[in-house]
């Protein structure tokens, strides 16, 4: 019996463990996912939004601003997590030269833990600047 015992108690202790590793790993991951998330989608809408007419008649990369906004909403959209509040700021995208400021504000669940309540808040802040002929 009390073998047994100390058998559920090493059960309960790790599912405790695994419990507290996934809330944990949500809470780390969320920062690096949502950093490369926006960097590839600046990346990818910058490319879209590029004027290519305008680049064989005067041989200058420029982009559409409204494309550039258009894009990049639509692919957060469709690769954001559902279960985060995202808030997302353009800053400083001009035309030509090529570049866009994107800031992401993400504000996750609240967590209780022993009856304390605690918020994680990240915010994300990425420069893009398409140079020479990149395309």
């Amino acid at each position: 019996m009390k073998n047994a015992l100390w058998g559920y108690w090493i059960v309960l202790l790790g599912i405790f463990v695994v419990v507290i590793m996934l809330l944990v790993q949500n809470l780390t991951t969320s920062n690096t996912q949502d950093y490369y998330l926006i960097k590839e989608i600046t990346e990818a809408a910058l490319v879209d939004a590029v004027d290519y007419s305008y680049y064989r008649t005067f041989g200058e990369i420029k982009i559409n601003k409204e494309k550039f906004y258009e894009s990049f909403v639509r692919r957060f959209a469709e690769n954001a997590s559902s279960t985060t509040t995202y808030t997302v700021s353009f800053y400083g995208v001009y035309e030509a030269p090529p570049k866009a400021s994107v800031e992401i504000k993400s504000k996750s669940n609240t967590f209780n833990v022993m009856g304390d309540s605690e918020t994680f808040d990240m915010t994300e802040r990425i420069d893009a600047i398409i140079e020479g002929n990149a395309i």
